[in-house]
């Protein structure tokens, strides 16, 4: 069989710049006829279980920006993570034999809880992420997961499940599968830190030119830089990181004006924000065709059900009959 990838968006609200660099630009590259990428309800409701109807409005969204940024459902299969039930089955499945010790020392598990302060997680949903997601993988035998670097220890944490799931029940169901570590950068937001929207600093797929503008003109720059004529360091300026993504043509230019004081912060940021705009463009408009075709993608959703769901359902019939729950007859 040839390889399969599995990957999947959280929709905790619109996605930005980070998410389509980071992440959509990838899943075009690995589109094909065993990609599934999929829009993970159940997994905003980790951190989001207090929305009541934001989630559900958020997945709209999300597909939007899926097929705007690119993604083909003729190449790839997209779907709702809660339109296949198979999820919760092997995920509860898999809870059963999955160590406590495993998931407290899940380095994600602390970081967020400390990210995250003015949220309750101290819930069995939250800390029994990792197990949603091994399940989400192996209910399609994914061998290849894109992930970044923060996601390599879930990964790592099913390939662990994997292992014990075998020794367990004698038979080997399941690939251990393999991370695809994707190059992904760190798109700074307007303050500088890393772009999220628990940090308020995004730039949204769906925002307008003129306001895509407003908001890099806020953009902090170069510390050093207090005055017009005060020399600058573009390597640590995010600003920067926009003209080497967007404007290569002229960023070595760019970066030798800086340093030389030869151009101002406000020009800068006027220029990366043009190039910017003409990257989005595109983007901008298949959203608005898309937007006017709600039921077009209500009927690729349901096609992607239907397809996530007969590989889904046999594994996960697989499974309960390897455990013993499920009679083979």
């Amino acid at each position: 069989m040839a390889d399969r990838v599995l990957s999947g968006t959280r929709p905790t609200g619109k996605l930005h710049l980070g998410n389509l660099l980071g992440a959509l630009e990838n899943y075009k590259k690995l589109q094909g006829a065993e990609s599934f990428f999929m829009i993970a309800d159940w997994h905003a409701l980790t951190t989001e279980y207090e929305s009541h109807t934001s989630i559900a409005a958020n997945v709209q969204e999300v597909v939007i920006d899926y097929l705007a940024a690119g993604l083909d459902p003729a190449q790839c299969t997209i779907f709702v993570q809660s339109d296949v039930p198979a999820h919760a089955e092997l995920a509860l499945l898999l809870s059963m034999m999955t160590p406590l010790g495993w998931l407290e020392r899940n380095p994600t598990y602390k970081d967020q809880l400390a990210e995250l302060k003015g949220k309750d997680l101290n819930t069995h949903g939250f800390l029994g992420y990792p197990v949603l997601q091994t399940a989400d993988i192996l209910l399609y035998k994914a061998t290849k997961v894109p992930v970044g670097e923060d996601q390599v220890p879930h990964l790592e944490l099913a390939r662990e499940i994997v292992r014990r799931f075998h020794h367990l029940y004698g038979k080997e169901i399941f690939p251990e599968p393999q991370p695809i570590l994707t190059k992904a950068p760190r798109v700074p937001g307007l303050d500088g830190r890393k772009m999220s929207k628990s940090y308020g600093n995004c730039i949204y797929l769906d925002e307008k030119a003129p306001d895509v503008t407003a908001k890099m003109k806020t953009m902090v720059t170069d510390p050093a830089r207090k005055r017009r004529e005060d020399k600058g360091h573009p390597e640590v300026c995010p600003v920067y990181y926009f003209h080497q993504q967007f404007n290569a043509a002229s960023v070595e230019t760019v970066a030798s004006e800086c340093r030389e004081a030869k151009r101002g912060c406000v020009d800068c940021k006027l220029e990366a924000a043009g190039k910017l705009n003409e990257f989005m463009e595109p983007i901008r408009q298949k959203r608005e065709i898309w937007c006017g075709q709600k039921n077009k993608v209500r009927d690729i959703l349901a096609e992607g059900r239907k397809k996530a769901s007969v590989v889904a359902n046999a594994t996960v019939q697989e499974a309960l009959e390897t455990v013993g729950v499920r009679s083979r007859d």
